[in-house]
Order: structure tokens, then C-alpha cells, then sequence
């Protein structure tokens, strides 16, 4: 179970689907995935809703497909029987949570006020959906609350490019749901191209890289100095000296002695290391385990690519 909460973590955002074709279901899952977003939470609240998910599990196995709106039992266990791999519920139901429990499968239910959550919390579950996220105060409301639970939470509802990284930026939010990637006319008239294009768009404001600063692999250490001081002195930047590098303001990183790559290094900041490792990986790229560096809580602070680009060491850093 714990891999599924890892893999939507790590995707951070989970397409929300409400289809009327079944029949549409493997193209609209292929565009998600081309988009960045191998995931599909499709809703019980269309008739086509159970044989979409049968036809995304049996002919996308990359895509993590679950099934959301579901109400009670029979539907719940017809979404697993389809394929689906985690239930999403709009409300706190505590039969469907008990009965998921017991089949192990993850179920994330509706709350929207500390007693649900509280409920939650007492039946074992690690995260629950938020929703309506905006309607019911969005993330200063989560802020206010999560302290005294031991809960995480993906927010649906509401939730769009322009407000994502508001909720993904608090660390108590494991991922969040949305609709704008799917929308009923997009689906309908078969703009896999227009999907595609948009869940992008989303991925990237997830991310967030930018350039954060260039390492250069000098002979010693006095050389770093000299190479720092001259950047300093052109530009009026800050001279700024460390155990192992001088920098000259924020960009420029003079390594005291020749480190990764032929050139040097260039760090790429992002939003969440973790997320973007996997997104990364996604596009086959490959990262050097040994340089990994970590947090108290386990998330990865820093990492380098296996490959080098033009010369230059690249290595991802947390914002």
C-alpha cells in the first residue's frame, strides 16, 4: 500500500476524470501520460465510469488508475474488480473505509472538518482528500488544522495552474487532484494533443527548475580565490567563502579543487527534488545514488544526474 501513497506523492498531481465513452478512456490515459501525468482517478459518476478504468488498467499498466465518487460497497468493489488501484470517496464514509482496510487496498475519503479527519486519523489512515479544497478555505485552512493531526491531505477542487504550488508547497499536502487537464469538452472532442499540452504546463509549475548557480572545477584553492575575486570585482557581487568552494554572490560557485564533471557543475533548483527525480526518470534519465543528500525526514535535499552536459556535472537542488 505504501508504494501506491509513494507513486501519488511522487506524481503530485492526479488527473480527475468524469468520462461518458469508455471507449475514449485509453487515449485520454495515453495523453496524461505523455503529459507527464500516468495517473487517473476516473469517477463513478458516469455510466462509462467502472469500464474506463477496466480498459486504462488492462491496456495502460503504466498508468496508476483508481476510482473516484465512489459512494458505497458494490461500487467499491466493482472499481477493484475493474483494476482500480486506490478508492477516492467525496465524503467520510466509515463503512467504505473499514471495508477498503480490510482488503487493503487505499482508500482516500472526503474531509472537510477536524471530526472527519479525526475519524481518519482513528481508523489508521495516512491521508485523506480534501474537497471541496477552495470552497472549504483551502490551504490556510489545512495550515490551521494539521498541526494537531497526524494527517496528510490532497485537495480537489478548485485547484489549477495558478493556485497548485499554494497547496503543493505545503508539506503536509501529498498530492492534489484537478480537473482543468480534463475537461468535458476537451475529453469529448478527442484534443489528446491540447491534454497533453496542458498537463505539461502543469508538471512544469510543479517543478519549478531554474537555474540556481555554476560550480567551476578550479586547480586549488587559490585559484578559486582568484577566480571568485575577478567575478567580484566585474560585477560587484558578494565575495563569499566555504570549506570547499568561494562563491561570488548566489551564481557562481568556485570549487577549492576540481569536482564532478570535466567543467564543473550546475545546479538546477526545483520545487521538490523528489517529485522531480521522478518525473525525470519518466524521461529515462539516470541519477548517481551516491550523491544523494537527504533531510530528517527522508527527502532527498540534492542529487546528481549520471550524465554530464557540455562538460558540466548536473545536480538537482531543493528550493
Amino acid at each position: 500500500m505504501d508504494h501506491i501513497f509513494q507513486t501519488v506523492s511522487n506524481i503530485g498531481i492526479i488527473p480527475v476524470i468524469a468520462i461518458e465513452d469508455a471507449a475514449k478512456a485509453v487515449p485520454l490515459a495515453r495523453a496524461l501520460t505523455a503529459g507527464g501525468l500516468p495517473a487517473a482517478e476516473v469517477t463513478f459518476r458516469t455510466a462509462a465510469g467502472e469500464e474506463a478504468i477496466r480498459q486504462i488498467a488492462r491496456n495502460c499498466p503504466e498508468v496508476l488508475v483508481g476510482a473516484g465518487t465512489v459512494l458505497n460497497l458494490d461500487q467499491c468493489d466493482r472499481a477493484i474488480a475493474a483494476g482500480a488501484k486506490f478508492i477516492v470517496s467525496p465524503g467520510y464514509n466509515e463503512a467504505l473505509v473499514n471495508h477498503c482496510v480490510e482488503k487493503n487496498i487505499p482508500v482516500f475519503p472526503g474531509c472537510v472538518n477536524a471530526s472527519d479527519m479525526t475519524r481518519a486519523v482513528n481508523a489508521g489512515l495516512k491521508i485523506v482528500k480534501f474537497f471541496p479544497a477552495e470552497q472549504s478555505g483551502g490551504v490556510a485552512f489545512l495550515k490551521a488544522l494539521a498541526p494537531v493531526l497526524p494527517l496528510s491531505f490532497m485537495p480537489t477542487g478548485g485547484v489549477n495552474t495558478k493556485n497548485l504550488m499554494d497547496y503543493l508547497s505545503f508539506d503536509r499536502i501529498t498530492a492534489c487532484g484537478g480537473t482543468w487537464m480534463v475537461k468535458k469538452d476537451l475529453i469529448e472532442g478527442e484534443k489528446w494533443d491540447e491534454i497533453t499540452t496542458i498537463c505539461k504546463d502543469a508538471v512544469k509549475t510543479m517543478l519549478g527548475f531554474e537555474l540556481r548557480h555554476i560550480g567551476l572545477n578550479c586547480a586549488d584553492e587559490e585559484n578559486a580565490e582568484k577566480t571568485a575575486r575577478a567575478f567580484c570585482a566585474l560585477f560587484g557581487l558578494e565575495y563569499r567563502p566555504g570549506n570547499s568552494s568561494i562563491f561570488a554572490g548566489s551564481a557562481v560557485e568556485c570549487m577549492k579543487r576540481p569536482f564532478l564533471g570535466e567543467k564543473g557543475h550546475i545546479a538546477i533548483g526545483t520545487n521538490s527534488v523528489d517529485r522531480a527525480i521522478y518525473h525525470l526518470g519518466l524521461q529515462g534519465v539516470e541519477f548517481d545514488e551516491s550523491t544523494r543528500k537527504t533531510d530528517g525526514r527522508g527527502r532527498t535535499k540534492a542529487i546528481y544526474l549520471k550524465d554530464s552536459i557540455g562538460g558540466f556535472a548536473i545536480h538537482l537542488a531543493g528550493k
